[in-house]
């Protein structure tokens, strides 16, 4: 039988001696008990990151076309999200990828993050239908992981086997932090997803950085429970309405503080610290909603800047507007797909691309006169930045 181990603070579980001879963490339900201590420092804290996502989820009003732009920060999110787990791909890989699809020398890691923006997307348009529950979790899951790295570990299924945390070979024994078994993974999650439909006990951010945090310590997945469990914040701000747009990329803050990220949630477990991770947590979403605001302020001054350029060196052309618009969309592009998304001739693709980069609006970055590729650095750059 196991045997309970000792632990600072039984408020978020408890560890359980297993007899293979390591001990596991057996999550408490939420919400936790007792209650979650709003003081000053906390309620403050609250008050000022609902007024920043506020403010972010105004600019939604102002954009001309949020979907373009929208995207954009799905890919940025994408990108971040999935450095934090050790790939490499940047936006640059991820925009050519798209552009051209596989290619020699296309870095494998890249797969995982379209992968990320296919799971954002398919989850967005599945919360239409289907309210965020378990079965779209594993949906998600199977989206992110097909085709990829750790997708021979059961995309789309929970875990049949004890997984565990650790340095890289690292036995169960030595692991940093080891997750329920099966039974007991089974009866949290259970729990976490009639807590994701509780919209009475917390406000929504409260509610949101409690479930985030619970999910990571599941780990109900045998890979890929990280990037699941960002997406779950998305995801539960936008079905609550808190986000109109998905314009949140919090794994930017995740991924600077990405050693705190890890502690913090350690020392729920360890201590019961939930206050102190919800501090980090809401820390996190203020800064990265004041952040996309002056993004999407500077998105709007670029496109009227650009519109007012090509209104003065080319004149009222509609194919250069067009050109415009299609570059908050897709800011790698080829004569090809310019000469599609435009409906025009070669040829005056060509000749307008050309145009766009004698203005400063784009790059060519191949130097060939064949096959040219462009990209519209100063709106990708905004998010580099």
């Amino acid at each position: 039988m196991a045997t309970q181990g000792k632990t600072a603070n039984a408020r978020a579980g408890k560890y359980i001696s297993q007899l293979e001879g390591y001990k596991a963490f057996i999550p408490e339900p939420l919400p936790p008990r007792p209650n979650i201590k709003m003081d000053r420092e906390l309620s403050l804290l609250l008050s000022e990151t609902d007024q920043a996502l506020a403010r972010l989820d105004g600019m939604t009003t102002l954009l001309p076309d949020p979907d373009f732009f929208v995207s954009m920060y799905i890919r940025q999110e994408a990108i971040l999200s999935s450095q934090i787990e050790g790939t490499q791909s940047t936006l640059d890989d991820l925009l050519k990828y798209e552009l051209e699809g596989q290619k020699r020398g296309t870095p494998f890691d890249v797969y995982e993050v379209f992968n990320h923006v296919r799971a954002m997307n398919y989850g967005l348009e599945r919360l239409k239908a289907l309210p965020l529950s378990l079965r779209l979790i594993r949906e998600i899951h199977k989206t992110l992981m097909e085709g990829v790295r750790g997708g021979d570990k059961t995309p789309g299924d929970f875990r049949h086997t004890q997984n565990w945390i650790g340095p890289k070979g690292c036995s169960i024994r030595d692991a940093t932090f080891v997750p329920p078994p099966i039974n007991d993974m089974n009866s949290a999650l259970d729990n976490l997803e009639t807590f994701l439909h509780d919209n009475a006990t917390y406000p929504v951010l409260i509610h949101c950085g409690l479930a985030h945090a619970q999910f990571e310590t599941i780990h109900p997945f045998l890979d890929g429970n990280g990037r699941v469990g960002r997406l779950l914040i998305t995801f539960l701000l936008c079905e609550r309405g808190i986000l109109a747009m998905p314009l949140l990329y919090l794994s930017h803050y995740l991924k600077r503080n990405k050693q705190e990220y890890y502690d913090r949630l350690m020392e729920i477990r360890n201590k019961g610290d939930w206050e102190g991770w919800l501090k980090f947590f809401l820390s996190g979403v203020k800064d990265v909603s004041i952040q996309a605001k002056e993004t999407s302020k500077k998105i709007l001054d670029l496109q009227r800047d650009c519109r007012q350029l090509v209104h003065q060196k080319i004149g009222n052309s509609t194919l250069a507007f067009k050109l415009i618009d299609y570059l908050f969309e897709q800011p790698f592009l080829n004569s090809k797909k310019t000469q599609e998304s435009l409906e025009c001739s070669s040829a005056a693709s060509i000749n307008l691309l050309n145009k766009f980069v004698d203005l400063g609006l784009l790059d060519e970055l191949t130097g060939a006169k064949r096959y040219r590729f462009y990209r519209f650095s100063k709106y990708v750059d905004l998010f580099r930045a």
